[in-house]
């Protein structure tokens, strides 16, 4: 970044002429921008660490989006305690599976694209506007994901218009797809959303939500190779973020730990998880 003569920013970097960052970092620094970087033409898909199951549910009044903590690099277990679940702003969350480096910078963009709006528009965006916002960012990084680097997002929030939470989902080229009740993505999404075709209600107060996904990553732990269960010998717990008209809330480690100690213990007895609500 340059100064002028008497030290400050350049005019442009002032008055940024929009309220989109990412149209302003494109403008002044596009080298910044993931999908801007050449890596030539080899396939890193199998270098790198991936972050694999996330999972959305809603209940009323809101949603709750949980990750499991593990990072893989082929098969081999690259990190333990990964997070991928984090607020996008104040009434939203957003979570990745994929190239976990390029997940994290995406959320990081994402959170100050979304703060840069509303500090210029003095209002913050509808929830389908952060959506279209994140939908341009992952088509931003095709490049990327043509080589094997691909970030899938799975995002979520509060919307004040349904007084509920809504769900979305996204492919590599940034379509965005929004999902009705609960949804997973990663490699062990199939077998979480199974789990949750089974325990999910539209009547779930919060705890049973949480419950829920929690049962759903276990399950998906139990059958998926590259998705991380409940770290039982290292307490290390999925992370749990829950919005609600109040705003952004990570569950704390202490609640969450209580909700995968009691589902643990029911595994002892029934290793494939809860059974569902009887046929009538």
């Amino acid at each position: 970044m340059t100064f002028d003569a008497s030290g400050r920013l350049p005019e442009a970097f002032l008055t940024p002429g929009g309220s989109s960052f990412m149209d302003f970092l494109a403008g002044h620094a596009p080298d910044l921008l993931p999908g801007r970087r050449s890596l030539g033409q080899a396939d890193f898909s199998a270098d790198v660490p991936h972050g694999t199951t996330i999972v959305a549910a809603t209940f009323p009044g809101g949603v709750v989006m949980a990750g499991d903590r593990r990072a893989t690099m082929g098969n081999v277990i690259a990190q333990r305690d990964i997070e991928k679940v984090f607020p996008a702003d104040e009434y939203s969350a957003v979570a990745f599976a994929g190239t976990a480096g390029f997940g994290i910078e995406m959320v990081r963009l994402f959170q100050v694209e979304l703060e840069h709006y509303e500090k210029l528009e003095g209002a913050t965006l509808s929830l389908d506007g952060k959506a279209n916002r994140l939908s341009a960012l992952i088509r931003g990084n095709l490049a990327m994901a043509m080589q094997g680097l691909a970030v899938v997002p799975l995002f979520a929030g509060y919307d004040p218009d349904i007084k509920g939470g809504r769900i979305f989902s996204y492919d590599p080229t940034g379509g965005r797809y929004e999902e009705h009740h609960f949804h997973s993505v990663g490699s062990g999404s199939v077998f979480a959303r199974g789990a949750l075709k089974k325990l999910y209600r539209d009547d779930l107060s919060v705890t049973d939500c949480v419950t829920a996904v929690i049962q759903s990553l276990i399950d998906a732990a139990d059958d998926d190779s590259a998705t991380g269960g409940p770290d039982m010998l290292r307490r290390i717990f999925p992370v749990v973020g829950v919005v609600t008209a109040d705003g952004y809330q990570r569950l704390p480690e202490d609640e969450v730990a209580t909700i995968v100690d009691a589902a643990w213990a029911e595994r002892h007895h029934r290793p494939d998880g809860p059974a569902a609500a009887k046929l009538t």
